[in-house]
């Protein structure tokens, strides 16, 4: 089937379960243009796309203070870390202009949507302007969009108008129709963003997931791509695509137009000295 028929018919079917028309898209500012500056090139516009997430249990202090001090420096959109380091950041990032990310549910969606919405609350009161939550995959998957919906629905009033809300959807566990469904109801609840992945699960942000969600929300949401974000030439291609956030730990990499390359990926002109003659990685002649 078509693609735009499914999004067709998928939108129809959870917007019936839900029991309510679409309504008006909230006018919204679209995704800015890609810089198309040399790849090469110090570009400190990239930092208005990164969310600077550090989400590993073991994260000590230290690390979050590298973290927003880092943040500040390149003037990404915000730190994202787990609920109880979210006093500690927002205490560094104070008036920086870069917010605290809080995720909720986080990894797996699987509480309840009381705990959500209580852990959203708790979030913003220590100083989260931004909170990341989980949907319930389980739920969506046996189409009981509902419990989808008011879960989305109970973080995004818990949040509102203190925090914006982005929604994952975890697109690595689920397929185009349910794909659709979840970028719908999240439209529906009035979500800010809706996220592709936590890192969790067996896959991060594609390209293809991030036009589809795209195609869904339109102009009334934002796209975050998420997990596998690791340099400027990755970047770009999901700018094109259509996200405007992107939850990486390579956000200073991106800014300074730093580049993957893999041994095997490199020609053997046997011009380096230093470095790749393309200026854009380190690569010694140990290499090859």
């Amino acid at each position: 089937m078509d693609i735009n028929e499914i999004v067709k018919q998928v939108t129809a079917s959870v917007m019936e379960k839900v029991g309510a028309s679409e309504g008006k898209f909230d006018s919204r500012q679209t995704p800015p243009a890609v810089s198309g500056q040399n790849a090469a090139a110090y570009d400190p516009s990239y930092g208005q796309y990164m969310d600077h997430t550090v989400l590993k249990p073991e994260t000590v202090k230290a690390t979050l203070k590298r973290f927003c001090d880092e943040a500040k420096q390149y003037h990404f959109a915000s730190v994202c870390v787990n609920p109880a380091n979210i006093p500690y950041v927002a205490s560094q990032l104070k008036g920086s202009g870069v917010k605290a990310c809080a995720v909720i549910g986080f990894p797996f969606g699987a509480n309840t949507s009381f705990i959500k919405a209580a852990e959203a609350t708790d979030a913003i009161k220590n100083g989260a302007g931004e909170v990341d939550m989980v949907i319930n995959i389980g739920a969506l998957k046996d189409r009981e969009y509902d419990v989808v919906y008011n879960d989305i629905l109970a973080v995004v009033n818990a949040s509102h108008p203190a925090a914006i809300v982005k929604v994952i959807i975890e697109t690595s566990a689920l397929t185009d129709e349910e794909k659709v469904a979840a970028c719908t109801l999240a439209k529906k609840a009035g979500a800010d963003f809706v996220k592709t992945s936590t890192g969790y699960g067996t896959g991060g942000a594609t390209l293809e997931d991030v036009r589809l969600m795209k195609q869904v929300v339109g102009d009334a949401l934002k796209v975050k791509a998420s997990t596998g974000i690791n340099d400027r030439r990755i970047c770009d291609e999901f700018l094109k695509a259509g996200a405007v956030r992107m939850g990486t730990s390579k956000g200073i990499k991106i800014v300074k137009g730093e580049v993957d390359i893999k041994p095997e990926d490199c020609e053997k002109c046997g011009k380096c000295s230093a470095k790749c003659p393309s200026g854009i990685v380190t690569i010694t002649k140990q290499a090859y």
